[in-house]
């Protein structure tokens, strides 16, 4: 039996061409459902995944021949971890790929908002010139706390030594800090954090963690960046914080009404009202989830999945 890979996502083609130098044969399938999928999942080796199509325990006991998954992004929430461990299935991730288009672009969010330079250009196309109402604030002497500090947070701690900022890192994992980023406890975050970042997957630990009583515990009010995921922001107490100025402004690349392929922004049709806040508010810059979505990281992803297929799994097979 030739040894198959299913592609369900759309990828750049160095992860096709490498997987074909090493014997396989790919199968790319964009547009089949979760149910057509589970019919033929036994017939494959490896699975090629970004989003599109959750693998939970279902599927992963029905893939009797699978050996490799390879997520091409960061996060691996969409995959039942558990399961795959058990049964042995070896998982190529690659946050490394994109670390550092999240970090330009959670910059370019911070002083874009600081700047106001997206409602500055919209003025400017409409005939208005206001220069007063658009006078910016900088960046050197703030503080900066960043939650979550793996690829991206130090990524982004690294492009802010270029100013004259103080920069604070929480994380759960103990003895991250380094040169970029002094590592403190999340009191003393609270305490001094001009500048929120998250930098979070999602787990259970992190969903909402963003809420009213968090924000409530900030020392000062404070502009809040997210470029992880979504669901750590409680969106009905961020716009709260919003109107009652203690969250001075927003830079969201991620939405908590996002489905859970990240390909639509919400689940159903229907539009929150606190999105409909979020889109009127000059405070606020929003992006499609598109951080980490650059032209050179297209390639970097596919491609550090595909060394760590080839170097972790087919060293062993």
């Amino acid at each position: 039996m030739s040894r198959k890979v299913l592609h369900l996502d759309r990828n750049h083609p160095v992860i096709h061409e490498g997987l074909e130098r090493f014997g396989f044969q790919n199968e790319h399938d964009y547009t089949s459902t979760y149910e057509e999928v589970l019919k033929k999942i036994d017939d494959y080796e490896g699975l090629i995944i970004r989003s599109r199509i959750p693998i939970d325990h279902k599927l992963l006991t029905r893939a009797i021949n699978l050996k490799f998954i390879g997520r091409i992004g960061a996060g691996l929430e969409n995959i039942d971890l558990e399961t795959a461990q058990k049964l042995g299935i070896f998982l190529a991730a690659a946050p490394e790929g994109n670390r550092n288009a999240v970090a330009e672009h959670a910059l370019g969010l911070l002083l874009s908002l600081f700047n106001k330079i997206n409602t500055a250009d919209k003025e400017v196309r409409s005939g208005l010139w206001r220069r007063e109402e658009n006078r910016g604030i900088e960046l050197d002497g703030k503080i900066v706390g960043i939650i979550g500090y793996g690829n991206m947070g130090k990524q982004f701690a690294k492009k802010l030594r270029g100013f004259d900022v103080e920069t604070l890192c929480f994380d759960l994992k103990p003895s991250v800090g380094d040169k970029n980023a002094r590592q403190v406890t999340i009191e003393e975050l609270r305490e001094k954090t001009d500048v929120l970042s998250l930098h979070l997957p999602q787990t259970p630990e992190t969903i909402h963690l963003i809420d009213s009583e968090f924000i409530k515990a900030m020392n000062k009010p404070f502009w809040l960046l997210n470029t992880g995921r979504g669901s750590a922001v409680k969106t009905d107490d961020l716009v709260n914080a919003l109107q009652e100025g203690k969250i001075k402004g927003a830079g969201l690349d991620v939405l908590e009404y996002e489905s859970k392929s990240f390909t639509n922004l919400f689940e159903d049709s229907k539009k929150p009202e606190a999105f409909s806040y979020l889109i009127r508010a000059e405070n606020v810059i929003m992006t499609p989830h598109v951080a980490g979505w650059s032209i050179e990281s297209y390639h970097l992803l596919a491609k550090v999945v595909l060394d760590k297929i080839s170097s972790l799994y087919l060293l062993n097979h």
